[in-house]
């Protein structure tokens, strides 16, 4: 199993309030977690930092080899709930941080299982000898309307409204989170990344670039090209490949 991760700064923003953390859990066992914090001044990268800590920390504790699918399912599920318990206490603390909170996508994977969660617009892919598919679905108003059908994918793709999230970790008390589980016995990978490169890199590039590659040049690739075509936003990724 291959891991690689990075994020930048971009072109645009001040400060970088992405965060990504990846870890080995074993043989053939690995987690990676991607966090777009969101918040006046540095109140994003403390949400963002806040909340991979946490999912992290949990997971690493509490991961056992010989755990069943439900365990790992109710463990990465309670790790984003304590880290959004985090992130909203520490905003009640502070008013400046008051509204604070972050996006995040976590994905475990162990031998041929895959299991994912998420919360907010940070995606995971999953890139097989098929192709590219996309895991999560966006907690976005553009992403709510067009599955309603009010607008079409084309019109969702340049939305003025297209940064607006649904849902986030630590805005609220609590928070739901999607889940879902996967098995794949041929060669995959999946990225996981934020809006920063996604709203750059189509699913085709990220296919073509990531897919049977070298992580860390594919990852460097990504980066390149989000910031060469604007980067108006951090830009983060992390792959696991088997």
């Amino acid at each position: 199993m291959f891991v690689a991760s990075n994020t930048d700064k971009g072109k645009v923003r001040e400060e970088n309030q992405d965060r990504v953390e990846t870890r080995f859990l074993g043989d053939n066992m690995s987690v990676a977690i991607v966090c777009d914090g969101m918040g006046g001044a540095a109140s994003g990268a403390v949400a963002s930092q806040l909340a991979v800590d946490t999912v992290a920390h949990r997971i690493v504790d509490y991961f056992r080899p010989d755990m069943k699918p439900n365990s790992i399912r109710n463990l990465l599920l309670t790790s984003v709930h304590a880290a959004n318990t985090v992130v909203y206490e520490k905003s009640r603390e502070d008013i400046d941080k008051n509204g604070m909170g972050t996006t995040c996508v976590a994905a475990l994977v162990v031998n041929k299982c895959i299991y994912v969660v998420n919360v907010g617009d940070s995606r995971a892919y999953i890139l097989t000898d098929s192709g590219i598919r996309q895991i999560t679905t966006d907690h976005t108003y553009v992403e709510m309307l067009r599955q309603s059908g009010q607008i079409t994918d084309e019109e969702a793709k340049n939305h003025h409204m297209k940064n607006v999230i649904t849902k986030a970790v630590g805005v609220e008390p609590d928070v739901e989170v999607d889940y879902f589980e996967l098995e794949e016995w041929g060669n995959f990978s999946i990225v996981l990344c934020s809006d920063g490169l996604s709203n750059y890199c189509s699913e085709d590039f990220i296919y073509e670039t990531v897919f049977g590659k070298n992580l860390d040049e594919a990852i460097k690739t990504l980066i390149n090209y989000a910031n060469e075509s604007g980067g108006r936003d951090n830009i983060t990724a992390a792959i696991i490949a088997n």
